[in-house]
């Protein structure tokens, strides 16, 4: 049976205040925007949400280092490298949301390249029901 988010905060951090802990530690200005309510902080968001959250800093710091890495890989995945305004509007989005648009860039350039050209068929002219018994004496 899964765990749930407090069991996994206690198994994995020992409780909330480590694990917002170390997603502050992670969440340094190259890959995090700081959009987050001073006046109630980090510690108020659901365990769940803080788990996804730390397991997305991680695995983005590890994979790509910083969120400027992170827009390159998305702008090339979707060939819009020279593209100003797309790459302004990806620099304005949370980090969650940025790594879903690469996850779902890579699976649309996966399905691009599987995919064969398909055959274009060679249409039979329709005839009627005279022609085709014409066509059926005659033959």
């Amino acid at each position: 049976m899964k765990k749930t988010p407090i069991q996994q905060v206690k198994d994995q951090f020992g409780d909330k205040a480590k694990l917002v802990a170390a997603i502050e530690k992670l969440a340094s200005k190259e890959l995090w925007l700081d959009r987050v309510n001073e006046a109630k902080g980090l510690a108020r968001v659901s365990n769940a949400k803080l788990l996804r959250l730390h397991s997305i800093l991680e695995n983005t710091k590890k994979e790509f280092g910083s969120r400027d890495k992170l827009i390159g890989a998305i702008l090339e995945l979707e060939k819009r490298i020279k593209d100003a305004g797309f790459k302004t509007r990806l620099e304005g989005y949370a980090l969650p949301q940025l790594v879903d648009l690469h996850a779902a860039a890579g699976t649309r350039k996966k399905n691009a390249e599987g995919k064969a050209p398909t055959k274009t068929l060679e249409k039979k002219p329709t005839r009627s029901k005279k022609a085709k018994a014409k066509a059926k004496a005659a033959a």
